[in-house]
């Protein structure tokens, strides 16, 4: 048996199927060019006699090229009342002239008779003509078996004549499907084991509806299949199809299973995310492999152990896998914690610190709903606080932030905030849309006589999360946000009862980051004073 298994992604027709998840014509080209260079062996572009949209994605491929993968049009086998030179589906599979061509026909005889309203003799002849059809006509078929599982539980006997003659046709795959994905690896481990000696190129598809999209794949490979489709990132219909960015590690590193290859494995996170990206789409921080959390580490006794070998507590180096180990620091970090923060942040030294009181301080503000998982800018200056050198570039004095009505009905916010510069103080009134946006242009507007740098930095995402909900309007909440100066971005984070306050302390931790940690701002204020007159 060989150890090659050859990858099948369906994201641009399956995981179109999953809630939120829309793709245009440009998206679907580039996720597409994305999957060809990471080394995808098949890509199933969509189903041509759809949609205008699929239509146009299959036109505007004929005039690309492709190193690493064959695309497949997507289709049904013909309909019964229509001869099979003039069914319009196997017509529109032709015309978008890919060199491979995935069928789906049913294998559950409840489906052929409640769904086609057809006799499941009349099933076996549209498969078998639908396939030497396409056959006579040059292309690879890969015939999708769907509803396989549960058609062999119902009628074991149908389920494998429809195998065979699929396999008699000249169907060059033919792909298990457990299309409600309700069934479990023991039943995926006895088919293929019962099949795979007769018919060597299986392949499986499955289906996440019991958490079991992926462990079920993995079941059918140990048990001889040599294709496995999958969407990245797990998208598709309902709970979603098995998740290729979990499969692909398990297979190589895990089964010393040949797919796309270790080398290319290390561009699975960064492929992951730029899925996620086109699709505009959050990529979940708990995905395994590729999530941002995969290989965070919180708890002190974790951490501690790592530090001395990370094998303590990761499965897999994250490097394999192109994703990279995080430690948290929050209430339940140890001295181990902290100590790696440091280093990764790579401008402070622990000697310099008093590492006992930091951690102190930190349980306690997590106590009062700071997360600083999630806000390493604030971190870092906190971390900075219980250091030697803490002197701020400058005193924030106060601020006020009004809201008016005119007669028209219209809101005006207005925020005055007054900050002193080495003794130089500077008052100042800004307007904005709101009165979070009010302060964050009254600050800024404040500042930028003195630190002109400030003038590139952006917000650029404004979270805010109710801590107590049983306190109405009253409760406190925990503002996060991002900042960026284009060139880099990073993330602070204020609590409070009063939404204004939580606010002002995020978006004073961000100015505060910019002028201490990115460039210009270690300049001692009075010269930029100086060369300001």
């Amino acid at each position: 048996m060989s150890d090659q298994i050859f990858i099948y992604d369906c994201t641009l027709r399956d995981g179109t199927q999953g809630e939120n998840v829309s793709l245009s014509v440009e998206d679907k080209i580039r996720i597409a060019q994305r999957l060809d260079a990471f080394g995808i062996h098949y890509i199933e572009g969509g189903w041509p006699g759809s949609n205008p949209k699929d239509a146009e994605f299959f036109e505007r491929l004929k005039t690309l090229s492709w190193k690493n993968s064959r695309i497949a049009a997507f289709g049904s086998t013909r309909h019964w009342k229509n001869p099979v030179d003039q069914d319009p589906n196997l017509r529109a599979l032709l015309q978008a002239e890919t060199p491979s061509v995935t069928l789906v026909g049913k294998t559950w005889d409840f489906h052929v008779e409640r769904a086609l309203g057809i006799t499941i003799e009349q099933n076996l002849q549209i498969i078998r003509e639908s396939i030497a059809y396409l056959k006579e006509r040059g292309k690879e078929v890969i015939f999708d078996a769907e509803h396989f599982f549960d058609g062999a539980k119902a009628n074991p006997e149908y389920a494998t004549e429809v195998v065979e003659t699929a396999s008699v046709a000249g169907a060059d795959w033919i792909v298990l499907c457990d299309t409600n994905g309700g069934n479990l690896p023991e039943t995926m481990t006895h088919w293929v084991e019962k099949l795979a000696s007769k018919f060597p190129a299986l392949g499986i598809h499955t289906h996440n509806d019991c958490e079991l999209g992926v462990a079920n794949s993995i079941a059918a490979v140990q048990a001889g299949v040599r294709m496995v489709q999958g969407t990245m990132n797990g998208y598709g219909e309902r709970a979603g199809n098995a998740n290729l960015c979990s499969i692909l590690p398990i297979l190589e590193l895990k089964l010393n299973r040949n797919s796309i290859g270790r080398e290319r494995l290390k561009e699975l996170r960064s492929t992951a995310y730029f899925v996620s990206e086109t699709a505009n789409l959050i990529l979940p921080n708990s995905l395994p492999f590729v999530g941002r959390s995969s290989f965070a580490h919180k708890g002190g006794l974790h951490v501690s152990a790592i530090l001395k070998d990370p094998r303590t507590y990761e499965h897999v180096q994250p490097e394999d896998v192109g994703n990279n180990r995080r430690v948290l620091v929050s209430d339940l970090s140890g001295r181990s914690n902290l100590l790696y923060k440091i280093r990764e942040f790579g401008d402070m030294s622990s000697e310099d610190l008093d590492l006992k009181s930091v951690l102190q301080r930190i349980k306690e503000l997590e106590y009062e709903g700071y997360q600083f998982e999630g806000a390493e800018g604030s971190l870092k200056l906190l971390v900075r606080e219980f250091g030697k050198l803490k002197k701020n570039p400058f005193d924030f004095k106060g601020f006020r932030v009004l809201v008016d009505q005119d007669v028209k009905g219209q809101f005006v916010s207005e925020a005055t905030v007054k900050i002193s510069v080495n003794g130089v103080e500077e008052h100042t009134a800004s307007d904005g849309n709101g009165p979070v946006h009010a302060l964050d242009c009254a600050i800024k507007k404040a500042l930028i006589r003195f630190f002109p740098e400030i003038e590139d930095l952006r917000l650029i995402d404004y979270k805010v999360r109710v801590l107590d909900a049983r306190s109405g309007t009253g409760a406190k909440v925990r503002v996060l946000i991002r900042s960026s100066d284009g060139h880099q971005s990073w993330s602070t984070i204020g609590v409070s009862s009063n939404v204004i306050e939580a606010s002002w302390k995020a978006i004073i931790d961000s100015v505060l980051y910019k002028l201490l940690f990115r460039g210009e701002g270690s300049k001692p204020p009075t010269e930029l004073l100086k060369a300001k007159s």
